[in-house]
């Protein structure tokens, strides 16, 4: 009763609600009951004798591009907690760094999309009778192709975080806890921001394969709007491709103007800087939510105390840990069990994996696959290099000009949103008409779907430049080659080499779709890796497939090691904000 009547004396002191709190608690409920209702339709029933059949009537596509958004922002919510966790104990635990770094790049690189028919037997096991297996493995796909930009680019931000910084913090003697919140997510938040959008964007050439599926000769079809395009193409009806256009481009424009153009907005206070900058981005949605009533009294009577009560069991756990001192065997014991264990699940399988490939594998064969990884290899090279000198003046112009980037941010999302796999026929049909060779037209291929990795992370490190640095460079009348060698190329180095790895291994996973290509009945094939794992997977030859995806693993964990590892080293001792 108490709580109660404080409640409504803090609602009679609060001043009175107008149009902008009106709008807002309608937009909240409608959001809130149609993602209810299409929760409840993730759990409709589904037989595979009896698959779905997509409407391709415009007057669907409004409902399907709900469902697919809906996939879209649930995969990224499981992405932004995989990239917390993961990102903070790679940076933060030697030993763990040593084996997460590695398999992260790893993960990224593997051609998921050559697994679906796997992923999709696996979750309609485990939800029998359900769509929701469907939908858990349209998820996973989605998932996989958003968590890796995001979580390299947070890792990348721990370790550059400015030593003064990390003096304070110890100063005020901060919790772990404290320091997450206050400090390492602050720092972080510009990339995270942009690097979101970039991993946003890349969900939607997964959900676009992962609606659509082929498994054991059963062609399924998930409701939404990939699986309405991929039908439009099947039957050649190109007035429903241009719905399904029109609409791709309607969401994403949507998305950006009522999602990451607030966020985008908001994310400046946290620029690491010692001066004001003169101009600052702007949105029109994030103006009516300051200059609402209704929220600014939820953040003080709910979200606040809430906040509050979380960051004090935290920091109490953070406590509780340091007083609580295991005696030493038992941390052995538990070591040397986790160890044990995954020593023989790693055992395990790698058994399983040399009975299958003896029974259909010669050495001469892995010889010839390392060939084809090789020629994949220099194609993913040129990709990164040529995506770099076109893509970095240009990110550094958006970043550093937020009234451009007011202008350029949508058409940026809108390049990097739609679904490159999509229209590769359509570039196919250029290749035949001017007699190119895919094995010169797939870096074209390549660089549609992973180019804009370079691309947003340039723009994040250009905006995370400090307005006092770039104030510092029109004093000194620093121009053209010695702006570029003394300020731009160092700030911006780090977010470059996240965004460069990005690419590179997205081009990896991509070349699976890029080195074989098919207009109708002409079918284009390129020499390489990608292409070599795209037929054993369509034959089912399970040897083929084990084998280049472990010597597409062997590359990437070379190419860690012997560039982006010392590319990373460079980026944490040299070029870092201190």
């Amino acid at each position: 009763m108490a709580n109660l009547t404080y409640i409504l004396q803090s609602v009679r002191g609060m001043p009175r609600p107008g149009w902008r709190d009106a709008l807002l608690f309608v937009a909240f409920f409608a959001l809130l009951v149609g993602t209810l209702h299409l929760t409840k339709a993730m759990h409709a029933p589904f037989s595979p004798e009896a698959p779905m059949e997509i409407d391709l009537s415009p007057l669907a596509l409004p409902g399907y591009a709900a469902r697919s958004l809906l996939r879209m922002f649930l995969a990224f919510g499981a992405s932004i907690l995989f990239t917390l966790v993961y990102g903070y104990v790679a940076a933060y635990n030697r030993s763990a760094e040593k084996v997460l770094v590695p398999l992260l790049d790893i993960l990224q690189s593997v051609p998921v999309l050559g697994f679906l028919s796997v992923t999709v037997t696996g979750f309609m096991a485990l939800f029998p009778g359900s769509l929701m297996g469907l939908e858990c493995a349209s998820l996973f796909a989605i998932f996989t192709g958003q968590a890796w930009n995001m979580t390299f680019s947070f890792y990348q931000s721990l370790r550059t975080i400015p030593k003064e910084l990390r003096e304070a913090s110890t100063v005020y003697q901060l919790t772990w806890w404290q320091r997450f919140i206050k400090l390492e997510v602050p720092f972080s938040m510009i990339s995270l921001v942009w690097n979101g959008m970039m991993s946003f964007g890349g969900g939607w050439f997964f959900l676009a394969a992962s609606e659509a599926i082929s498994v054991l000769n059963h062609q399924f079809k998930l409701p939404g709007i990939g699986s309405y395009m991929a039908t439009a193409v099947d039957k050649g009806d190109m007035r429903a491709v241009a719905w399904a256009v029109v609409t791709m481009v309607t969401i994403v424009v949507l998305v950006d103007q009522l999602f990451w153009r607030p966020i985008v907005a908001w994310a400046q206070k946290f620029k690491f800087e010692q001066t004001e900058s003169g101009q600052e981005p702007t949105s029109a949605v994030l103006d009516l939510l300051r200059k609402s009533v209704l929220l600014p009294w939820l953040e003080e009577r709910v979200f606040a105390p809430l906040g509050k009560r979380i960051d004090r069991l935290f920091s109490r756990s953070a406590q509780w840990g340091q007083e609580m001192h295991l005696p030493p065997i038992i941390g052995q014991a538990i070591r040397i069990a986790f160890t044990v264990a995954l020593v023989g699940l790693v055992g395990y399988g790698l058994w399983r994996t040399v009975q299958v490939v003896g029974s259909g594998f010669t050495w001469m064969e892995a010889l010839h696959v390392a060939y084809q990884g090789l020629l994949t290899l220099l194609r993913v090279a040129v990709m990164v290099i040529v995506a770099t000198v076109v893509w970095t003046p240009i990110g550094v112009w958006i970043g550093f000009s937020p009234r451009l980037a007011r202008i350029a941010q949508p058409l940026v999302q809108i390049g990097a949103s739609f679904p490159a796999n999509l229209i590769f026929p359509v570039v196919v049909l250029l290749f035949i008409k001017l007699h190119i060779a895919l094995n010169w037209g797939s870096i074209l291929l390549l660089a549609l779907g992973t180019q804009w990795y370079i691309l947003f992370n340039v723009i994040a490190g250009a905006t995370a430049v400090p307005g006092d640095l770039r104030e510092a460079a029109v004093v000194f009348r620093l121009r053209n080659w010695t702006l570029w060698r003394t300020l731009i190329l160092p700030a911006i180095f780090p977010a470059w080499v996240t965004g460069a790895l990005t690419a590179a291994g997205g081009a990896w996973n991509a070349s699976i779709v890029a080195e074989v290509a098919s207009w109708g009945t002409q079918k284009l094939q390129a020499e390489g890796l990608g292409a070599y794992i795209a037929q054993a997977t369509e034959a089912g030859h399970w040897p083929q497939i084990i084998v280049g995806i472990a010597i597409m693993s062997l590359y990437v964990v070379l190419l860690n090691r012997f560039v982006w590892r010392p590319l990373y080293g460079l980026a944490e001792t040299r070029y870092r904000l201190d």
